[in-house]
């Protein structure tokens, strides 16, 4: 099978690599490891940045989206049993919506299968072979071998993929931070208890309360590392986010059934290799953000756009500077995205025992909801710095 890009992980940084790509007239297979099923149900990140939005938009597949999804103007914040409300929309414009990334997953899928785009599941990559003229990828595919020659390769796997393992580790320049907390994760059938999202600051750690619709919600418990999610009852979990979210202005936290419950630990990474010849990492493959902040997908997003534009620019006239400096063109956004992710986290989290450190905290959240120069500066990266470039590229 021959395509000129062969794109490695249906998630959102290769599935919407693949739509923009079709629409600049360029080929592509996707091949997914796992399932249809799991990538379609797998619970992950729910909040698009307007960018993120508008792009989805122009890439056709917004119409869900724009009726089911949620708008909102920013967060709330609580601490010393006090809510506060960070409107960034009055300040800067914009919106942040909330729509579940396996539903954004749903409709790029839906639109990948009525384009008649290959698009092959249970497809597991068991070599990457690039030369100096192309690349091949060599698959099982549901137990059938399968041979892929492309042009170029586009690593979308995540974090633990193959992608990045074939850049050389000599050249890899890479950074790691480890933070010495978890999030206990839970979807519960409750009724949000504001009508943005909200992180709780507690001397117990943060937790955090989102929505994913008028009666289901999405929350967060800090817990250690070594959490085992079976040491954790349903009426733990409940009492410990309602602990945490005690609050003299608003109603206690609605309790109800929990369906769905993960773990995740919380780090940070670049990966500022971001390509090696023939092949280029996007999304997870290449970094991770904290889930605070809600960063990781519409980075994604962001790296597909920035590699669609320097492909869109190859095939249209050779042009080869957009894709030498595919990376260098990516990272400014990521290491803001990830310096957000990490200002947010060192603030709501409890990471020391030192007694200074939850005053510190609190004096930075008091000058969040003070200052309306932080409130502008905070609101620019949450709903969304423009991406580096537009996906498409004009040869005009």
């Amino acid at each position: 099978m021959h395509t000129q890009v062969a794109i490695i992980g249906a998630g959102p940084a290769g599935l919407t690599l693949a739509r923009m790509l079709h629409l600049q007239g360029i080929t592509s297979v996707v091949v997914e490891q796992r399932s249809r099923e799991y990538v379609e149900t797998r619970t992950r990140a729910g909040i698009l940045e307007q960018p993120t939005v508008a792009l989805m938009h122009e890439l056709g597949v917004g119409e869900r989206l724009a009726d089911e999804g949620m708008s909102h103007n920013g967060f709330y914040v609580r601490f010393d049993r006090t809510t506060h409300h960070l409107d960034f929309h009055r300040l800067i414009g914009g919106h942040a919506t909330v729509y579940g990334q396996q539903e954004l997953v749903k409709d790029l899928i839906a639109n990948r299968i009525a384009t008649d785009g290959p698009l092959l599941f249970d497809a597991s990559v068991t070599a990457i072979e690039t030369t100096a003229s192309g690349a091949r990828v060599l698959v099982d595919h549901a137990g059938t071998p399968l041979e892929i020659t492309a042009d170029f390769v586009a690593g979308c796997d995540g974090f633990h993929g193959v992608s990045r393992t074939h850049v050389p580790a000599p050249s890899r320049r890479e950074f790691t931070r480890t933070y010495p907390v978890a999030w206990l994760g839970i979807l519960a059938r409750t009724t949000p208890t504001t009508p943005e999202g909200m992180y709780c600051a507690h001397e117990n750690g943060i937790s955090v309360h989102s929505m994913r619709g008028p009666k289901i919600t999405r929350q967060y418990l800090q817990v250690p590392l070594d959490t085992d999610l079976a040491d954790w009852s349903d009426e733990q979990i409940w009492d410990e986010l309602t602990r945490r979210s005690a609050s003299d202005d608003f109603p206690e936290l609605e309790r109800g059934e929990i369906f769905d419950r993960s773990l995740a630990p919380l780090r940070s990474y670049v990966c500022e290799t971001m390509q090696d010849g023939r092949l280029f990492l996007l999304g997870d493959a290449a970094h991770i953000v904290p889930p605070t902040g809600a960063k990781g997908l519409n980075l994604a997003v962001s790296d597909a756009s920035t590699l669609s534009f320097a492909l869109g620019a190859f095939y249209g006239s050779g042009a080869r500077e957009h894709l030498d400096s595919y990376s260098e063109t990516c990272l400014p956004r990521i290491w803001k995205a990830q310096h957000f992710s990490w200002t947010l986290t060192t603030t709501l989290h409890a990471l020391s025992d030192d007694p200074m450190d939850w005053r510190l905290r609190r004096a930075r959240l008091s000058r969040w909801v003070e200052s309306e120069a932080e409130q502008a500066a905070l609101g620019e990266v949450y709903l969304g710095l423009p991406f580096p470039t537009h996906w498409w590229h004009s040869a005009s």
